[in-house]
C-alpha cells in the first residue's frame, strides 16, 4: 500500500507560511494609523473612517508591478518592490482627492520563502509609511507548478476617503488652467516589458545603467516609485485643484484624456522640465520612436495637477518642499478632449 500524500509534498508547506506571517505582523503593524481597529491576523480589516470628514466617500484602487518583478528575481533583493505596488494604488486614489487610509497586499509564490516574504513585506510597509496609510493585511499563496521555487508576483489595493464635494469632475477643467507636472526620476512601474527587452538583452545588470552612469543597470530598473499621494492630498485642500492625473500606463496623453472633457485640450511643452537619462537611454538602444516613448512612459512626469495659472507657482513651492521637482508644463486650451504637444 503506497504512503498517504501531504499538502506539504503536494508543493504547499503551511508551516512555512505561518512562519512568514509571523515575521510580517511587527512590519504591519508599525504602519497602523488611530482608525485601525482590527489587528493583523483576521478575516478582515476593520478600518473607522475619520471623523474630521462631513460626507465621506470610500475610493479605491488595485494594481501590482507588473514585470519589474523580474528584475527584482534577478537580483534577488525584495524589499523594494513593495513601495511599487504602494505607489500605484495610492497614486491612482490619491488622484480623486482621497487621503489613503488603508492597504493589503496580495504575495504569490512558487514556494514559501518566510525570509523573501519579509523583505517583500518590508516594502509594502515603507510604501505605507510613506504613504501615510496603514498595512493592515493581505494574503500569501503558494502556488506550486504553476510558478518556478523562486518565482513570485506582488500586487494589492488601497481604500482611501475622500469628502464628496471635493472629488474633481472633468467639467472642472477649463481653457486657462495650467498643467504642474511632478517629476518622476525614474521609470516607476510601467513599460517595463519594453524597457527589459532593449536593455536587459544579454547584458550585466551590474554593468552602469549608461556609459557615464554612477548607478548600476539593475538598481536603475529596481529604483522605487516616488509617492506622490501626501503632496497631492496636500495640493487638495490648499488650492483648487481642477483635475489631477496619475502617469502610469499610457503615458501622459492617455492618462490626461481621462481627467478632461470634451470641449478643452491640453498643451504640452516637452521643453520644460527634466528628462531622466533612463529614457534617452531607452530610446537610444532600442532604437525606439519618440511617439513610442511617449504612449509607453511617463517620460519624467508621475503626476499631473491642473490648477488656476495663479496657483501654479505656490504648488510647485509645496512640491519642492515635499521633497519634489515640479515644474509648469503646459496649459488648457479650448479643443476636443485631445492631447497636444507643442513639438508636433
Amino acid at each position: 500500500m503506497s504512503s498517504e500524500i501531504t499538502y506539504s509534498a503536494a508543493g504547499v508547506d503551511i508551516e512555512r507560511a505561518d512562519e512568514a506571517v509571523q515575521r510580517l505582523i511587527p512590519h504591519a503593524r508599525s504602519t497602523f494609523r488611530s482608525e485601525v481597529i482590527s489587528d493583523v491576523g483576521g478575516f478582515g480589516s476593520v478600518v473607522a473612517i475619520p471623523e474630521t470628514y462631513r460626507e465621506p466617500v470610500l475610493v479605491s484602487g488595485n494594481d501590482g508591478a507588473g514585470t519589474k518583478t523580474l528584475v527584482a528575481q534577478k537580483l534577488k533583493k525584495y524589499d523594494t518592490i513593495g513601495i511599487d505596488v504602494v505607489a500605484m494604488c495610492v497614486d491612482d486614489i490619491v488622484t480623486c482627492g482621497a487621503e489613503p487610509l488603508f492597504f493589503l497586499d496580495q504575495l504569490t509564490v512558487g514556494e514559501v520563502d518566510p525570509e523573501q516574504i519579509e523583505q517583500l513585506i518590508i516594502g509594502f510597509a515603507e510604501g505605507c509609511r510613506q504613504a501615510g496609510c496603514a498595512l493592515t493585511g493581505g494574503e500569501i499563496a503558494e502556488h506550486p507548478d504553476t510558478m518556478n521555487r523562486d518565482e513570485f508576483d506582488v500586487s494589492g489595493f488601497a481604500v482611501g476617503v475622500a469628502e464628496r464635494t471635493n472629488i474633481p469632475t472633468k467639467s472642472a477643467v477649463e481653457a486657462g488652467d495650467v498643467l504642474v507636472g511632478l517629476a518622476s526620476p525614474g521609470l516607476r512601474c510601467n513599460g517595463y516589458s519594453l524597457a527589459r527587452r532593449v536593455l536587459m538583452d544579454g547584458r550585466p545588470l551590474d554593468d552602469p545603467a549608461w556609459p557615464d552612469a554612477d548607478v548600476s543597470l539593475g538598481d536603475e530598473l529596481l529604483r522605487p516609485s516616488v509617492i506622490y499621494a501626501p503632496t497631492v492630498l496636500a495640493a487638495f485642500r490648499q488650492f483648487e485643484i481642477h483635475a489631477a492625473a496619475h502617469i502610469t500606463g499610457g503615458g501622459l496623453e492617455g492618462n490626461l484624456k481621462r481627467v478632461i472633457n470634451e470641449n478643452v485640450a491640453t498643451q504640452l511643452d516637452v521643453t520644460q522640465w527634466r528628462r531622466p537619462r533612463i529614457f534617452d537611454q531607452i530610446a537610444g538602444e532600442g532604437p525606439v520612436s519618440e511617439s513610442e516613448m511617449r504612449n509607453v512612459f511617463n517620460i519624467g512626469i508621475g503626476m499631473v495637477l491642473i490648477l488656476p495659472r495663479e496657483q501654479a507657482d505656490a504648488m510647485i513651492e509645496l512640491a519642492s518642499q515635499d521633497g519634489h521637482e515640479a515644474w509648469t508644463i503646459g496649459h488648457v486650451e479650448e479643443g476636443n478632449g485631445e492631447v497636444r504637444w507643442a513639438d508636433k
